[in-house]
């Protein structure tokens, strides 16, 4: 689907969403290990509640989400992260801690350049300790970051976002 970031590649399974992101069909559809099925039934209500989040009438999504290529600490931050509110960022270290997890910022960040469902699983809210936007993967890389935070009304919008 287009959208304001780029071009958004959707996989979702009869347990839910389970893959998005940027790049080609076929590259998501690899990393699955799934055959691809065009369903438009099965991804008209993500689809439609992408499209309310860019308009800027969506603050939660309620599409539901399939796990399964998930476990173990990954599960439980992105679990987390999941859970962390539109218009809010919370810092690597302060996600560790509401996962419960033992990892380090430096492995929260390479949990969040592993989100298999980013914006869903909104991994943009994931920001540096000091203020620093930290990394991102997706997208045009930390600028996307900056759109999603900026569009979500966490940043202020810069001359160059007016």
């Amino acid at each position: 689907m287009a959208t304001p970031v780029g071009p958004f590649v959707l996989a979702v399974t009869e347990a839910g969403l389970v893959a998005s992101g940027w790049g080609s069909r076929a590259r998501l559809a690899d990393r699955l290990g799934l055959a691809e099925v065009h369903d438009s039934d099965r991804t008209a209500s993500v689809v439609a509640e992408l499209n309310a989040y860019f308009a800027g009438d969506l603050k939660e999504f309620e599409t539901p989400v399939d796990w399964r290529l998930m476990s173990g600490t990954r599960l439980q931050v992105l679990q987390a992260l999941h859970k962390v509110p539109y218009g809010t960022a919370v810092t690597y270290g302060e996600l560790a801690r509401l996962s419960g997890s033992t990892v380090p910022a430096r492995g929260i960040g390479s949990i969040m350049g592993s989100n298999p469902i980013p914006i869903v699983v909104p991994c943009h809210r994931v920001i540096a300790a000091g203020n620093g936007l930290g990394g991102f993967s997706g997208g045009e890389g930390v600028e996307t970051k900056r759109w999603l935070l900026t569009h979500e009304g966490y940043l202020q919008p810069t001359l160059l976002d007016l």
